[in-house]
């Protein structure tokens, strides 16, 4: 298991010799102890980044090669899925079958935007006169990618392969709590034959290293995930060198039920909608909303659910509801469940629980008699617990569906397909399923409105976020 500084294609020591645990949440053991990098070992990173982008190895490198890479990597991840998969259990606490799709997508990610590096191009002008006008897209530059650790390998993925695509070199920071399959990702990229300097991997705490990345003058661009809070932050601190930024920030996403729903379905979507990853998931649909007339019906079959979500071993093939990735984060979700009992009416779950005597676990919780104003309802809470509210009405439904300072996600479930179009026009959110929830595609746009961040991540429309446009005026008089 790696533990240092990947930067250059080189294993290091921390120039402090400074460490910080990794502890799995569900058992409360210390997997590693891996470097934290600090200001000389920021500063190589970028520098090792820099020079690879301004090297002639780098800019010679065709788009085309640069694909083959980017697919040998996906290939080389592929034949590592398993041992991947575990190591995100063991670093985050998700149920094993859950880092299985997660390693499966990120290779998917990877062999997509191998697809993409010999694609993205520039067009003609026709202007008047004879002058020969077009543009190309040429790469950012250095990209700094600091990531959560939620989805600490996948949503990295999300990152660090269209940038490479796009021509830019990489420094990637992951989450402190999870930084453990982004290091063994770092070999893969090293094998599948990315020449020094184009990807490396630091860790260290986000208010630290992850800030000290921000500020560098020689990165070009910060792509980061993670709470709304710190996006600002970002933002302001990037604002000094002018970098360009990306943001996925926080959700409290609308699960609209209609009337007309198949009930059955709209349960069961509900409830992976919000507990699938435990909750930690940034598009969780943890705003139910569901039409008076079936109300009764829902509660009833959403409870009963969530009472039999046991949390469990997450290496246990019966698992559904894994552990909280950390005790600071068990404690704050406990803390809106506290302030919920004092809101609402809880019918299900609410507690704190182990396994085996350890780990950060917490029932699968659901609330009913919600409403706009409490503290479950309004702030992103980020973990296993659902707020159930009525409403009556197409218009009602998508007026509370927008009445949030967020706009990542939404859920629509209907048979009406006019209602199910004027719900997801009426609904501003950068993605909304429909008799669906929490599917993903590398190729489908994901990325919010409003308090939820700007640009996007996957498909197309991510690619433009790691290059900037040229206009070429060719004189032909």
């Amino acid at each position: 298991m790696r533990t240092g500084l990947y930067i250059n294609n080189e294993w290091r020591r921390p120039a402090s010799g400074a460490t910080l645990e990794v502890i799995n949440p569900a058992t409360e053991e210390v997997l590693a102890c891996v470097a934290v990098a600090e200001e000389t070992d920021v500063n190589a990173a970028v520098a090792a980044a820099r020079s690879c982008f301004e090297s002639d190895e780098w800019r010679a490198l065709s788009p085309r090669r640069r694909g083959a890479l980017l697919h040998r990597a996906g290939e080389l991840l592929a034949a590592r899925r398993n041992e991947m998969a575990e190591l995100e259990s063991r670093q985050n606490g998700k149920p094993l079958f859950e880092s299985k799709i997660d390693a499966a997508m990120t290779v998917q990610v990877l062999q997509y935007y191998a697809g993409w590096a010999d694609k993205v191009a520039g067009s003609v002008i026709p202007v008047d006169g004879t002058d020969f006008v077009y543009t190309t897209r040429e790469p950012v530059g250095v990209v700094a990618a600091i990531v959560p650790w939620n989805f600490p390998l996948n949503l990295a993925s999300w990152k660090f392969a269209p940038a490479l695509a796009a021509g830019c070199t990489v420094v990637l920071k992951p989450a402190s709590e999870t930084p453990l399959t982004a290091l063994a990702m770092a070999e893969i990229m090293e094998e599948a034959g990315f020449p020094p300097g184009a990807f490396n991997v630091i860790t260290g705490g986000g208010s630290t290293t992850g800030a000290m990345l921000v500020r560098h003058p020689d990165v070009d661009k910060i792509a980061f995930t993670g709470s709304t809070a710190v996006g600002k932050e970002i933002m302001r601190q990037a604002a000094d060198t002018l970098k360009r930024v990306t943001l996925e920030l926080g959700g409290k996403s609308p699960n609209i039920i209609f009337a007309d729903a198949d009930l059955k379905s709209a349960v069961r979507g509900a409830q992976s909608g919000i507990f699938y990853g435990k909750g930690e998931v940034c598009a969780a649909g943890s705003r139910l909303l569901v039409e008076k007339s079936v109300h009764d019906q829902v509660i009833e079959q959403l409870a009963a659910r969530a009472r039999k979500l046991v949390p469990g071993d997450p290496f246990d093939s019966n698992t559904r509801l894994g552990a909280i990735a950390s005790k600071q984060r068990q404690d704050a979700v406990l803390s809106y469940i506290e302030a919920g009992k004092g809101e609402a009416t809880l019918v299900a779950g609410g507690n704190a629980t182990t396994v085996n005597g350890k780990g950060y676990f917490i029932e699968a919780t659901v609330f009913d008699d919600a409403r706009p104003g409490m503290r479950i309802v309004d702030e992103e809470i980020f973990g296993p617990v659902l707020s159930v509210i009525t409403f009556d009405g197409l218009e009602e439904g998508v007026q509370l569906a927008n009445q949030t300072v967020y706009g990542l996600a939404a859920g629509i479930w209907t048979r009406d397909i006019q209602k199910a179009f004027e719900a997801a026009r009426g609904i501003r959110a950068g993605t909304v399923w429909v008799n669906t929830y929490n599917l993903y595609d590398a190729a489908a746009p994901f990325g919010g409105f409003k308090d939820s961040g700007f640009g996007r991540d996957l498909g197309r429309e991510a690619l433009h976020g790691y290059t900037e446009a040229k206009t070429v005026w060719m004189g032909l008089q």
